[in-house]
């Protein structure tokens, strides 16, 4: 038997989601700064044509999309794992949750 999702459990879910990307957008706007980088100069070092596609992804409206990840550690100084690490607590937390749930036990 297939179980459902009820229209209140995926308002919720989805509500959830934004408020995950506001948050990786306000995680992203900080490492930006910390690199001493415009929204212009992100956009160009990422490739992308406008900076308001990073104004996007800053204020939860976008995602990066996972083929661009490479190029976004690059742009803020950070290993690209680490990138990872972070950007997929927000962007995916199942997956996060699955690839490093036994990892973040271990360290508490």
């Amino acid at each position: 038997m297939v179980k459902h999702i009820g229209s209140q459990a995926l308002a919720d879910q989805e509500n959830n989601a934004v408020q995950l990307r506001k948050a990786a957008g306000e995680w992203l706007k900080s490492m930006r700064e910390a690199r001493g980088l415009s929204q212009t100069e992100l956009a160009e070092l990422v490739g992308v044509d406008y900076y308001s596609f990073v104004s996007q992804i800053e204020n939860g409206r976008g995602r990066i999309p996972a083929g661009r990840f490479a190029k976004w550690a690059d742009a803020l100084g950070m290993k690209r794992k680490d990138f990872v690490y972070h950007i997929l607590r927000y962007y995916e937390p199942v997956v996060f949750e699955l690839l490093f749930e036994e990892d973040e036990q271990q360290s508490a």
